[in-house]
């Protein structure tokens, strides 16, 4: 469609969507490939992870990434679209989100100008017509104008469908929408496409690589879920978390890795009300080395308590175990060595 200017008004064919097939990502070469890339992004994945994303890039089936907060699963997506070099579209889901905010807008500003000049130019849209019949079929052939291409703002989910070359969709917190919302999801998950009224439905050139966490603050539908491949990402054992912890805070000497790892371990055994995650002991390592800690000691734990733990009710239960637990993690790597 060419663009209308305040002098001339020409109007709209309606927007169609591509009638090519619908191509998708240059395949992955295997679960090893995958472990390397993602290892080169920064993200140390465990086999299961690796498995899921060479099978949903192949399969083009979304993942639904679920675990408690701080485990990994928005870093997951970041790292596969850096690794893939593909454009990251994060959608953050909350209470009461709709389409509008997910899918797209009108551009009601646009709309209102191009009205204001259409009324301006009516008699030369009209010209010399016979009859009223004629200057309807003249204006009706603006009509769609206003309802084009030209005036939709495309929101996340729409502008991951028009990515010439792909990209990496984030659905984050899926669990904190709506049901609504989750049925209103059902189609894209299902064809990568998505049916907008006044327009038709718009199907991707590309399908995307399609990631939903959620936090399980509540069951989401069976529907949602038949359409996704599973994932589970819980706390890692300690040689994982090692690991994780040794590529986001370099320089961390070993042993002060290896006691801290065992601590935040046996802390999670507690009963807390929010055990410390991933992220958390990333933050708690970086701390230590700030503090040029070379081991894990008493007085260090217990001024850095809230570092791992969010609630003081968590940092006070914790604070009688600290030097029991410390004294283990000593002694766990002392054995090791």
């Amino acid at each position: 469609m060419q663009p209308c200017g305040p002098t001339a008004l020409i109007p709209s064919e309606s927007f169609m969507p591509s009638s090519q097939t619908r191509s998708s990502l240059p395949p992955i070469e295997s679960i090893e490939s995958v472990l390397a890339g993602l290892g080169a992004a920064g993200y140390i994945a465990s086999r299961p992870i690796a498995t899921a994303i060479y099978i949903a890039q192949h399969l083009q089936k979304p993942i639904l990434v679920e675990g408690p907060a701080g485990v990994g699963k928005t870093e997951l997506a970041k790292s596969v679209a850096s690794w893939l070099a593909l454009p990251l579209i994060r959608m953050q889901c909350y209470e009461g989100l709709d389409e509008a905010k997910a899918l797209y807008e009108w551009k009601y500003g646009k709309q209102l100008l191009y009205t204001q000049i259409l009324r301006e130019k009516v008699g030369t849209v009209i010209g010399e017509t016979d009859d009223l019949a004629s200057a309807i079929r003249r204006l009706d052939a603006f009509g769609d104008i206003f309802f084009s291409k030209t005036f939709l703002e495309p929101r996340p989910l729409l502008r991951a469908l028009e990515q010439p070359q792909g990209a990496v969709l984030l659905i984050d917190e899926i669990d904190k929408s709506d049901q609504e919302f989750e049925a209103f999801l059902l189609e894209l998950l299902s064809d990568y496409q998505v049916s907008i009224p006044e327009i038709g439905s718009i199907t991707a050139a590309v399908a995307p690589l399609v990631l939903l966490t959620s936090n399980s603050t509540r069951d989401l539908g069976d529907a949602l879920k038949r359409r996704c491949l599973h994932l589970h990402i819980g706390f890692p054992d300690e040689k994982l978390e090692a690991r994780i912890i040794a590529s986001r805070v370099p320089g961390i000497e070993a042993r002060l890795l290896a006691q801290l790892v065992s601590f935040v371990q046996q802390l999670r055994a507690l009963d807390l009300k929010k055990q410390p995650s991933v992220s958390e002991s990333i933050d708690w390592a970086r701390v230590l080395v700030l503090l040029h800690a070379s081991v894990l000691e008493e007085q260090t734990v217990r001024d850095t308590l809230n570092v791992l733990l969010k609630f003081e009710s968590d940092i006070d239960a914790a604070r009688g175990h600290v030097a029991h637990l410390t004294q283990k993690a000593q002694q766990a790597v002392a054995m090791e060595g």
